[in-house]
């Protein structure tokens, strides 16, 4: 076994623990876990430095268990929000867990035996639970006074809209699973973010006075960007695991987009490459920042992790084709879902097949078919500069006819001024 807070604390992962956890996980094999909520049927980047405390969690020879929050995910949980969540329905839940359960598996080796993962919804216990049996045996353990004084009960109070008495009895839900856990699944330690310390200990607690044992917590630091910007999130919305709603290439992207002070904090947390290795990393990429070393091991550490080796692969040639010297075979590879993704964000023109079968010159290509230039004055200087591009290759001259001839995948044409400026025409 190794020493799994330490690893957490030289990562720079760690934030509170409670008193006597790290010499309990060190006598031998332990049982925790974390707890997803099923707020969307993807998890997304915000959730991976809890899949990484799994992970280091299974890898240090505990027995992780991943909750997954079927019941608590009807009601949403007001630690650090200050509006209330709206409440999904039951069959919205489930289709989350599903999504939530394939993605985990990449992750975790799910197994009964041994130090194998194990997933358990809470809907499990608490479908047949009523309200009544509810206050009786969890409720009158946990005073009113004890929930008040939780930061994320007292930061909603002050504001302005208040907290409903659904959201003031989440602690004592998520409280009870970490009871129902301890007492079925010997389940000693619960784990989550800074935010969560005030859920955990409630249930700590409720573990201390409905049965008089004993459990521990840990946390971890929540991310933060250095530049004050949330983490996880884009221009285009937040980044999520699942290639449907963000693809391989725009996951890559983001981590290969990270800032120095970034990367090096994030290369900790959300890799498993060991301390050497890191600080090795590290050496190179101050030697030589603008190879941006660190960022490239990441972005392909994680994006392999996630999604594949194959979708590395993509996501690379994406990237040098786009923003380097990129084969025009790699574009016509790919499916025409697959290149419209590509170009998401660039400026788009539609053009009809029956004037291009006529042949359309290159200036007005240019300059009345996309904006590339805003005259076919300004296209005539542009294509005389060698400074524009059809399919990768330099436009010769303003009269230069294109036809069908020209189409990638019998549809698109990719328009280029100077390096990284992308234009794509769609032939319908």
């Amino acid at each position: 076994m190794t020493n799994f807070v330490e690893e957490l604390r030289w990562r720079g992962m760690l934030h509170d623990i409670m008193p006597n956890t790290e010499e309990k996980l060190n006598e031998g094999m332990t049982a925790g876990y974390i707890g997803f909520d099923p707020t969307a049927d993807s998890l997304h980047v915000g959730h991976l430095t809890q899949i990484m405390t799994l992970i280091h969690f299974q890898n240090a020879g505990h027995k992780p268990f991943a909750l997954v929050g079927g019941a608590t995910g009807m009601v949403g949980d007001p630690s650090g929000k200050s509006d209330e969540r709206n409440l999904q329905t039951e069959e919205m839940v489930q289709h989350n867990l599903a999504g939530m359960k394939r993605q985990l598996a990449k992750f975790l080796t799910f197994e009964d035996a041994g130090n194998g993962a194990v997933m358990v919804n809470n809907a499990d216990w608490f479908k047949n639970m009523n309200f009544l049996d509810f206050i009786r045996d969890v409720g009158k353990h946990i005073t009113v006074n004890y929930m008040m004084a939780k930061d994320s009960v007292k930061k909603r109070l002050e504001g302005d809209t208040g907290m409903s008495f659904t959201e003031f009895c989440y602690q004592l839900v998520q409280g009870y699973d970490f009871y129902y856990l301890w007492k079925n699944n010997n389940c000693l330690v619960q784990m989550g973010g800074s935010d969560q310390w005030g859920n955990i200990v409630t249930g700590t607690e409720l573990i201390r006075r409905k049965d008089a044992g004993t459990a521990y917590a840990i946390t971890t630091q929540l991310i933060k960007k250095a530049d004050g910007t949330k983490f996880g999130k884009t221009e285009s919305g937040a980044v999520w695991l699942d290639p449907e709603k963000t693809s391989p290439y725009k996951f890559y992207q983001f981590w290969l987009n990270a800032s120095d002070d970034d990367v090096k904090k994030w290369i900790r947390i959300f890799t498993l490459k060991t301390k050497d290795q890191i600080e090795a990393l590290e050496a190179e990429h101050d030697a030589a920042p603008h190879l941006r070393i660190l960022q490239k091991a990441l972005a392909e550490d994680i994006t392999i992790k996630t999604h594949s080796a194959e979708a590395l692969e993509t996501a690379i040639k994406t990237s040098e084709f786009l923003f380097g010297n990129g084969s025009l075979e790699f574009l016509k590879s790919l499916s025409a879902s697959q290149v419209l993704e590509m170009f998401e964000g660039i400026p788009q023109f539609t053009i009809s097949r029956g004037e291009l079968e006529a042949g359309i010159d290159a200036a007005t290509l240019l300059a009345e078919k996309s904006t590339v230039a805003p005259s076919k004055g300004e296209a005539k200087k542009l294509i005389q500069g060698g400074g524009v591009s059809v399919n990768k290759e330099k436009i010769k001259e303003v009269g230069q006819l294109f036809n069908i001839e020209q189409l990638i995948n019998d549809k698109f044409i990719v328009l280029q001024k100077g390096k990284k400026n992308y234009f794509l025409l769609i032939v319908e």
